[in-house]
């Protein structure tokens, strides 16, 4: 039942944001009593913090899925893009937002988290590409992958683009795009520019 009850509040944290979604809600969604959830949760901020960190682990699944089954590194950046737009669409960094906002602790929780993993992935990535001669040799990947994560973070705060004069597909995209054009070689430009179109499009 637990199981049960933290797969049903992520769903509700993701669509309307923990702030919005209550005890209630989730009882009545599951047919149950604020009882039997009480039974298992000691108050609504555990509920969130199981919830997020359960979202935290769907997202990082799928994406070290696309990592294994993609050998490369260019294709393998759209892909995680594809990802992170399922769970990012609808307004989701609005409810992103509201989790910094109302449950600050567990938003520093997994933002560390989130930090620590992406480093291990994005630093994968690029040593991947000095190996395949997509990306320039002297790179240094430790860096790069920091300064790419701080991008991303950049471009999901809605403070700097609000999602009505900014849609999280095109920032994505275009950060992408902007973070390959400067470290790509003469043989990793070739293989975007000839396979771009194709790439966004399945993408």
């Amino acid at each position: 039942m637990k199981k049960e009850i933290i797969n049903n509040a992520s769903n509700l944290f993701l669509q309307y944001g923990c702030k919005n979604v209550t005890m209630d809600d989730i009882a009545d969604e599951m047919s149950i009593s604020k009882k039997t959830i009480y039974t298992h949760f000691k108050n609504k901020t555990d509920l969130v913090r199981a919830g997020v960190f359960k979202i935290f682990k769907d997202v990082n699944s799928i994406v070290s899925k696309v990592q294994r089954n993609n050998s490369n590194p260019i294709i393998s950046l759209y892909e995680i893009k594809k990802v992170a737009f399922q769970f990012l669409n609808k307004d989701n960094e609005s409810q992103r937002y509201q989790l910094q906002k109302y449950y600050p602790k567990i938003f520093a929780e997994i933002k560390k988290k989130e930090f620590e993993t992406m480093l291990v992935n994005f630093e994968n990535n690029l040593k991947e590409g000095i190996k395949m001669g997509f990306f320039r040799k002297s790179i240094n990947p430790e860096f790069l992958s920091r300064i790419y994560i701080n991008g991303l973070q950049g471009v999901r705060n809605i403070e700097l683009f609000p999602p009505k004069s900014f849609k999280i597909l095109h920032l994505l995209e275009s950060y992408i795009d902007y973070h390959l054009r400067a470290i790509v070689t003469k043989k990793g430009l070739a293989f975007l520019e000839k396979n771009k179109l194709r790439i966004k499009n399945e993408n």
